[in-house]
């Protein structure tokens, strides 16, 4: 998404904060709040609970590419920036789903709250988590053991079957729909699709789906990086 649009936007709001007092670290901190805000935004109720998630995870993808352009332009680089853009990344892709969750379950629908939706949005997001720590462990347990980073060689599979199932999960991308960006815009077809049918059959379906997907990733991941020559 950044490729495709969110360059272009970020470019020209640039222009508006380098010469300000502004730090990359505020930009992130604003960059999460948009992001968490995504899960409250999507209990509104219709369209317009999706169209604002889908709008408070534009803006965190805005201030994405906003803080690191400001930070090169600055050269104000600092640990903390990386890690806070992290922490970022991972509470909007948890609350996206957690989000997606609790609209599911029909907080303020007139029926009885079906808490099953808001345990299978929390399991996506908690798959979601677990499939970005297993990536950022890699370095951790490289860095206690005195090893250099991973080259991106050590990715390839050491079993050609690994190896094929890798490419073939690369290629169809359906893992990208547990993603925080990619799953608000699905939260969004599918509050249309629920509109039109006139109940929450479709969000329902999606979140189910979603768990599916993260649980799934989120073994497949875990093998692929222990199959994987990134921890020798």
């Amino acid at each position: 998404m950044g490729r495709l649009y969110m360059r272009e936007v970020s470019l020209r709001v640039d222009r508006y904060l380098v010469n300000t007092r502004v730090t990359p670290n505020q930009l992130t901190y604003l960059m999460t709040v948009f992001g968490v805000l995504s899960a409250p935004a999507l209990l509104v109720p219709g369209i317009r609970g999706a169209v604002l998630g889908v709008l408070c995870v534009q803006l965190y993808l805005l201030l994405d590419c906003v803080d690191g352009e400001i930070a090169r332009w600055k050269k104000q680089y600092s640990l903390n920036g990386v890690y806070l853009d992290r922490v970022g990344a991972y509470l909007t892709d948890a609350a996206v789903l957690v989000g997606l969750g609790m609209r599911a379950a029909d907080l303020w629908g007139s029926g009885r709250i079906d808490w099953l939706w808001a345990f299978l949005g929390t399991l996506a997001a908690l798959g979601a988590i677990l499939i970005k720590a297993e990536t950022d462990l890699v370095g951790v347990a490289r860095h206690q053991t005195g090893k250099p980073p991973v080259k991106e060689a050590a990715a390839e599979m050491r079993s050609s079957g690994m190896a094929l199932a890798r490419r073939a999960a690369a290629a169809l991308k359906f893992h990208r729909l547990i993603l925080g960006i990619e799953a608000s815009l699905l939260i969004l077809a599918l509050a249309i699709a629920d509109q039109i049918r006139g109940d929450l059959f479709f969000t329902r379906l999606g979140v189910a789906v979603l768990a599916g997907i993260a649980l799934l990733q989120t073994l497949l991941h875990l093998v692929s990086i222990l199959a994987s020559s990134r921890l020798k």
